[in-house]
């Protein structure tokens, strides 16, 4: 297989712009690989990217951001241009995730909070009371200049690879901001759920609006598809997604639904709420590793592509135990009539080899269409 890792002058700290995919494996002309699959049209290889792979585990990403910090890197457009563009020049993966943070926004609108190294987004004041949700306002023009300076940037660098806009959902968002912090039990959260409904909803609509505005931001400004991340909303029984969530999920959804663009829908330990996630609004339904791609289909249904789902932690097998694996993903996807696009289950791993992750874009591309097998009827 073919390496596109860049070269280092002293095998560490200087980074050296790698080459331009080669045309001999780089799509050429017609319709992308991803926007295709995720559209269910057959694309001229099994597109993949990686969630995280613009930043943690590459060393070239290390050292830009050197002495910066999380919040203050994504708010510098050269810099984030940087970041995302890192892991397309390595890998010639076949999109950029738009390099910034789920609180990005909330800092853009005046939020005290911080993303502290080892810990995770912190909250200066949490949101306990009425009088808390002052805090929360729509964002005002030029509040996210910062970001359509960094996409439009992006854009014209990326060419026809597409660019995957992205926010944090409003229960995620929710959970830190009533939490005060990352939580493993998110007790004063569902708590406030069904205690305060009244409250909670509230809460939610309003960063269901800002996540919106965030979105929109980036898709107006040339990201072709997005993500929605509810990362902890598989903390939930289904009743309480349906009745509290989702309702605020989908005009998240709905509104960038109205420019067009695909919609990735995705959270970790989700397999029961995915027939709800779907309904919420998406194009694509995320499916962590816990459940097979095609298994994850038919219980949505059918009807919209999958995304997924190797599990992050087998990176660091060995590599004929993990190309299976690899191959395992391909071969489940393939079962979907509806389009796959071959991803991790969640994050990329901060401690993750860049060079494994090469051999997993090379594998994916070189034999992922060869390992497709005949779909199954949806069922439901």
């Amino acid at each position: 297989m073919r390496s596109r890792r860049p070269h280092y002058a002293d095998g560490v700290n200087d980074p050296v712009p790698s080459p331009a995919p080669s045309p001999s494996t780089a799509p050429t002309g017609g319709e992308t690989p991803l926007l295709a699959a995720v559209a269910g049209r057959e694309p001229s290889r099994v597109p993949v990217w990686f969630m995280r792979q613009a930043g943690r585990s590459l060393p070239e990403y290390k050292k830009v951001r050197e002495g910066i910090s999380m919040l203050d890197s994504c708010a510098r457009p050269d810099l984030v241009t940087e970041i995302t563009m890192q892991p397309v020049r390595r890998y010639d993966v076949d999109a950029a995730i738009f390099y910034s943070d789920i609180m990005v926004p909330l800092r853009a609108i005046g939020v005290d909070l911080d993303i502290v190294p080892g810990t995770g987004p912190v909250i200066a004041r949490p949101v306990r009371s009425a009088e808390d949700l002052e805090q929360l306002r729509d964002p005002e023009p030029g509040e996210l200049d910062h970001i359509t300076a960094a996409v439009e940037l992006l854009v014209a660098e990326l060419g026809p690879t597409p660019l995957i806009g992205f926010c944090g959902a409003p229960f995620t968002l929710a959970s830190y901001l009533v939490e005060g912090g990352p939580s493993k039990d998110y007790a004063r959260t569902k708590a406030m759920m069904v205690g305060a409904p009244d409250l909670w909803h509230e809460l939610m609509a309003r960063l269901a609006r800002i996540s919106a505005a965030f979105l929109r931001t980036q898709v107006q400004a040339g990201a072709r598809a997005v993500q929605v991340f509810d990362s902890w909303a598989g903390s939930l029984p289904v009743r309480d997604y349906r009745s509290s969530v989702m309702p605020h999920s989908a005009s998240v959804l709905t509104a960038v639904g109205e420019r067009g663009v695909p919609r990735i829908h995705f959270g970790v330990g989700t397999s029961e709420l995915l027939p709800s996630m779907v309904e919420a609004g998406a194009d694509v339904i995320g499916v962590d590793w816990r459940l097979d791609l095609d298994d994850a289909w038919r219980r949505v249904g059918g009807g919209v592509a999958v995304q997924g789902n190797l599990d992050p932690a087998l990176l660091t097998a060995p590599w004929p135990v993990l190309a299976e694996r690899v191959r395992d993903v391909l071969r489940a996807g393939g079962r979907v009539p509806t389009g796959h696009v071959f991803n991790l289950g969640h994050g990329v791993p901060p401690t993750t080899d860049p060079d494994v992750l090469a051999r997993v874009v090379d594998l994916v591309h070189e034999e992922g269409l060869a390992l497709r097998e005949p779909a199954e009827p949806a069922r439901g």
